[in-house]
């Protein structure tokens, strides 16, 4: 089976040679999103609680016009600029997962694009959970 490639216009623009999501093999393979906000490609103000939730919404409108939600998402990967944040993450994420929580990954990265406090990505299965 062919990869297939989308964008959404629920989310950022991508900032580079690449696609918002790559549907392969039963699963979709979803770029890291940023806390941008998908009409002014702006960081939401806010700090890393308000970025966290906008990466999500972000992955969330991404999954929706795939007619997938977040409970599909089976694996995510949270970067942080600050380790230091993952308490405040969690509690954002928690919002967005219920109850059979994907496996996760979560790793303090240098420097993310735009200077973000955080960055998520996530794989989805095409068999909605």
């Amino acid at each position: 089976m062919p990869k297939s490639c989308y964008n959404s216009s629920k989310a950022p623009a991508v900032l580079g040679p690449y696609s918002q999501a790559v549907m392969a093999g039963g699963f979709v393979f979803l770029s890291g999103q940023l806390g941008l906000d998908p009409v002014t490609d702006e960081l939401v103000s806010g700090g890393v609680q308000a970025q966290t939730r906008r990466a999500l919404l972000n992955i969330s409108g991404i999954l929706g016009e795939l007619g997938l939600t977040m409970s599909a998402v089976v694996k995510s990967t949270v970067f942080l600029r600050d380790i230091g944040d993952f308490t405040t993450v969690n509690g954002v994420y928690a919002e967005a997962f219920h109850a059979a929580f994907p496996a996760r990954s979560a790793i303090q990265a240098a420097a993310l694009p735009k200077e973000a406090a955080v960055e998520i990505e996530v794989i989805a299965s095409l068999e909605q959970v």
